[in-house]
């Protein structure tokens, strides 16, 4: 009887029971199970139950459905907008500058934070002022703001004594017309790290005095006599990012981050330095409404900030704060006609624009260049107005250039 049930159990499988009504049996259950498959789903079930083959001209309606679909995501019909891609960075440029930080234990925000313009920057883009972000003080910050993809920890790495050094030997080689260094916060240090921010510039400066240096600081908690330090280090631009509108500060930064906190910072630098250009940014795409982006941009120029960037929120991993819609160009070259109207020297907006944008540097490094001669030539006028006049004619300058590259 056991040997009955073994063979029933196993069906098709031969099984060695050694008693010939057992055998008959899996012999007959076998020829069942032969018959069965043949009355069962054959190929066409499975390509789609077609019970005959294609003619060629339905077979060529399929295809251009495919086709149609395709191109359709191509031209924009996936979740990211076509007019946000940008090419993977290569080129001998980026290479080198890749293997110095390498070799010098440096860091980048162009890497950290995954900014889409490294390609450009880096190599020169169509200006062919090569640029790069350098971020100091290690690559751990103490904060953690819902945007940004830097690692964070309450109690980072020990300052690198010889960053500063290092950092100014790699520019000098390099051979960059203009710098931006930016860096962690660390809340954990006394000073915040505004005595090593401002050794890294003055080492830059001995090393490289041709150099144009842009600083994107931390806010120091807001602290005066920690700010002042950085703003007379010698540097030629001081920049403080307010990062998004007033009601969205708390959801988008971390939470000793604050809005007048960051409006305080940018208005303390010029009382600190007047001549010095300040500058700021704004994301885009946040949940922030128009008249918010608008009211932020008339608080900077109340700040006396001169420079202002605006630019489209990219998530960087699934675990930051999502994206809320975005911003059309259109949209973007709306905000730059109102910056243009509100009186910054310079607003750079568009949907791949940061804080450290590469056409923003070129258009930076001209109006300190001039500035610089019209200074020499006539030092009895006033620094600002010297400013808006250099910068009325690059801004004539460069609509020119467009207008040819149009033609």
């Amino acid at each position: 009887a056991a040997s009955s049930v073994l063979g029933r159990r196993f069906l098709a499988t031969e099984v060695d029971v050694g008693d010939s009504g057992a055998q008959s049996t899996n012999r007959r259950v076998r020829k069942e199970f032969s018959e069965k498959m043949k009355d069962g789903p054959g190929f066409a079930d499975f390509i789609g139950g077609m019970s005959e083959p294609l003619t060629p001209d339905q077979a060529l309606e399929k295809a251009s459905a495919v086709q149609n679909r395709l191109q359709s995501k191509l031209s924009g019909g996936t979740r990211l907008p076509r007019w946000l891609k940008t090419d993977i960075p290569m080129g001998g440029n980026v290479t080198r500058i890749r293997k110095t930080l390498r070799d010098l234990k440096l860091h980048t925000v162009c890497e950290e934070a995954r900014c889409p313009n490294m390609g450009e920057c880096w190599g020169g883009g169509k200006h062919g002022t090569a640029t790069a972000t350098i971020m100091i003080m290690g690559d751990t910050c103490t904060r953690g703001c819902r945007f940004c993809s830097v690692k964070t920890s309450k109690t980072p790495a020990a300052l690198d004594p010889k960053e500063p050094e290092n950092v100014a030997t790699a520019l000098a080689a390099w051979g960059l017309d203009y710098i931006v260094l930016t860096s962690v916060d660390r809340d954990d240090l006394l000073d915040f790290g505004s005595n090593h921010f401002a050794t890294t510039v003055q080492k830059i400066r001995e090393m490289a005095p041709q150099m144009m240096i842009e600083c994107l600081t931390p806010d120091f908690q807001g602290r005066p006599e920690l700010i002042e330090p950085v703003a007379l280090s010698g540097l030629d631009v001081y920049a403080h990012n307010i990062e998004t509108v007033e009601a969205l500060q708390r959801m988008v930064r971390d939470h000793r981050a604050n809005y007048k906190q960051s409006m305080f910072v940018l208005e303390h630098v010029k009382k600190t330095k007047p001549t010095l250009l300040t500058k700021s940014s704004i994301m885009l795409g946040v949940g922030e409404t128009d008249e918010e982006v608008l009211q932020t941009m008339k608080d900077l120029r109340s700040a006396g900030v001169d420079i202002v960037t605006l630019g489209q929120y990219m998530r960087p991993t699934k675990r930051h704060m999502k994206v809320h819609d975005y911003v059309t160009p259109e949209k973007f070259k709306h905000w730059e006609q109102m910056g243009n109207e509100l009186g910054f020297l310079y607003t750079a907006s568009g949907p791949l624009v940061r804080s450290s944008y590469k056409a923003g540097e070129f258009f930076i490094s001209e109006i300190l260049r001039k500035r610089s001669a019209v200074a020499a030539a006539n030092a009895a006028k006033k620094d600002s107005q010297n400013l808006r006049d250099i910068a009325a004619t690059i801004a004539t300058e460069e609509r020119k250039k467009v207008m040819e590259d149009k033609i």
